[in-house]
């Protein structure tokens, strides 16, 4: 098949040489003078190649002719293989057509699993970028209140600080004060003590001059 259509020889059957001959030579072999001198041309055609005609055997005429025949002739065997050839290229033209119908086929399902796939991954996209801008509100307000969390760990614990300081000035205070106390009990004590010793001592004075008084009046 060449262009849409079965290729054709030229000429597909041979004839002999002498068969050539006598169909050159049939119109003249009727009337052989009547057409060497009434047939247009014929004079120019040449009384040699009339001779040749009327005796059977192959003109110079007929000789070129069989020529330019030979030329176009293609055998039989030649044009058997060209057509097998053309035919097995046919058929594996089928062939690859049919192949290429299937690969067609099975592109047009991948590409149908493909669009498939496809929108269904946008909508897990979607879902995911909707839960991952979710959990990014909530992390930011999580990060928010935490934020005030520390901010307000931070303002207790300089509070706390500050009472501490406050605690320490009054530790201090308390020990100095106990300090204080200790040595006013202290002396308090030597005081006492001293009292003691002076009323001991007075009491002792007084007994005596008491003892002197009754021996001056005996």
């Amino acid at each position: 098949m060449v262009g849409g259509a079965m290729w054709r020889p030229r000429h597909l059957t041979c004839y002999s040489l002498s068969q050539r001959a006598r169909e050159a030579a049939q119109p003249a072999l009727g009337h052989p003078r009547a057409m060497l001198w009434a047939a247009p041309g014929a004079g120019d055609w040449g009384l040699s190649n009339w001779v040749h005609v009327l005796t059977g055997l192959p003109s110079p005429f007929a000789r070129e002719q069989i020529a330019i025949q030979e030329e176009n002739f293609v055998r039989k065997e030649d044009y058997e293989t060209v057509v097998k050839k053309l035919e097995k290229e046919e058929d594996e033209h089928s062939k690859t057509k049919t192949l290429l119908a299937k690969e067609a086929e099975k592109l047009q399902f991948a590409l149908g699993e493909i669009e498939v796939l496809s929108k269904q991954l946008e909508r897990e996209k979607q879902i995911f970028e909707k839960a991952l801008s979710n959990v990014k509100s909530k992390a930011l307000r999580e990060s928010t209140k935490k934020d005030k969390l520390i901010s307000k760990c931070n303002e207790i614990e300089s509070h706390i600080m500050k009472q501490e300081d406050l605690l320490n000035d009054k530790e201090n205070e308390i020990k100095e004060l106990q300090q204080f106390i200790t040595k006013q009990k202290q002396t308090l004590k030597t005081q006492v003590s001293d009292l003691k010793i002076q009323k001991q001592q007075e009491s002792y004075i007084a007994q005596v001059l008491k003892k002197k008084q009754k021996k001056g009046l005996k």
